[in-house]
């Protein structure tokens, strides 16, 4: 079996030079690479950088080499079609056919799964006529990666720069392992959280917990690459931030529940995966709790935190709206996740055993799935994303079904 074939298409935006990035990550990875640029992106890396990273030619115009047909077979023999940048200028081209070049040729004649990563400024990315070309692409089953919050060029910062070439790479690497031209999760928004959230007992110290949120971004990266509009409200988890997703920063439990209520509001599926602490101080010290010669600590009263899981899963932002939970467990481990089930009233509960050298801060993880029907699904230990593949291909069908 040959090397998958990656197109990568490369539109006129300043964020061009951050490709050459992709395509190392590409092509180390083992990928064969075709690089088709537009003739306005030879302006920020030129056509001989392309070929001599890519080891195949570089060419704009679909002129040259005729007898190979270019403007087809390039399209036909594709696994991936990625582009990156994608300014306002190549989405409208796409997504009004328009083939007035080598890459807008490619993209009618592709029939593999296709990944565009926009890059833009704030007003352009925002502009009415770009979201209704961005929602033209994806309801054709296109990924567009939303893109990150940052320094744009010059002294502009907002929503429109190009994400993290590693991020994106891996957006591909999803997206050609599962080999559907046709994303699932396409016109879907999903609400993740992950992490772990922290107590306050004074300005120094906090009640928290081992999570590291690996789990819940493997999630977000995973949905994203299935087409999904992702929200991740994450809790001091220190982690890449995951291309496309729009990420909310919280801390303590109150925060998580405030922003996780806000993004499902219009949401089809709410994961749970935050390690969510059950408590909180009673009281939070305004000054650093002090260590007093000869005397006992006072003990520290706790109150409870809202139950976020069984709060969404009883008032349902939406019709249809298909709520996981998640079970972090240290023994009985499913007779506990049966219980909690049916405490928590959502359709989906990931029950994993958990502990000092389990789970928390690892790149695998094993689980049972349980469902509110009755069905049990266990998923042997593999790394996170293969479990997250997992979840979502029990959420994605019932979002259907739901609606139908």
């Amino acid at each position: 079996m040959g090397k998958p074939k990656v197109v990568l298409g490369v539109s006129g935006g300043i964020a061009a030079y951050k490709a050459c990035e992709l395509l190392r990550r590409l092509t180390e990875s083992g990928h064969d690479v075709r690089v088709v640029p537009t003739a306005a992106s030879l302006n920020f890396v030129g056509e001989a950088t392309w070929a001599a990273l890519s080891g195949n030619p570089a060419s704009t115009e679909v002129w040259e080499s005729v007898h190979e047909v270019p403007h087809v077979r390039i399209g036909q023999g594709a696994d991936l079609v990625v582009v990156a940048p994608a300014t306002a200028d190549m989405l409208a081209k796409a997504a009004h056919g328009l083939a007035d070049d080598l890459l807008t040729n490619t993209l009618l004649t592709a029939r593999c799964p296709v990944v565009f990563a926009p890059a833009m400024h704030t007003e352009m990315w925002e502009h009415p006529a770009t979201q209704e070309n961005v929602a033209t692409l994806r309801g054709r089953g296109a990924v567009v990666i939303e893109p990150a919050v940052g320094r744009l060029t010059g002294k502009d910062t907002g929503k429109g720069r190009l994400p993290d070439p590693e991020e994106i790479f891996e957006v591909c690497v999803r997206v050609l392992a599962r080999g559907v031209a046709e994303p699932d999760l396409a016109g879907r928004h999903v609400v993740i959280s992950a992490g772990g959230t922290r107590e306050p007992l004074d300005p120094v110290r906090f009640l928290g917990n081992r999570s590291s949120g690996k789990q819940g971004y493997a999630l977000a990266r995973t949905a994203v690459a299935r087409g999904a509009r992702v929200t991740l409200v994450s809790a001091n988890a220190a982690l890449a931030d995951p291309a496309g997703v729009d990420l909310v920063r919280v801390g303590t439990a109150l925060q998580l529940r405030e922003a996780v209520l806000k993004a499902a509001a219009d949401a089809d599926a709410v994961v749970m995966a935050a390690a969510v602490a059950d408590f909180r101080p009673a009281e939070y010290a305004g000054g650093k709790i002090k260590k007093k010669d000869g005397q006992e600590p006072a003990p520290v009263a706790l109150v409870r935190n809202p139950d976020i899981l069984a709060e969404i899963s009883a008032d349902r932002a939406r019709e249809g709206q298909v709520v996981v939970g998640f079970a972090a467990e240290t023994d009985d481990v499913l007779a506990n996740g049966r219980s909690k089930l049916l405490r928590k009233g959502c359709d989906l509960l990931v029950v994993n055993e958990v502990g000092e050298a389990k789970t928390f801060g690892s790149e695998e993880n094993e689980a049972v799935i349980l469902s509110s029907d009755g069905s049990e699904l266990a998923v042997p230990y593999g790394p996170k994303e293969s479990l997250a593949d997992v979840i979502w291909d029990q959420v994605a069908p019932r979002i259907g079904a739901r609606r139908a």
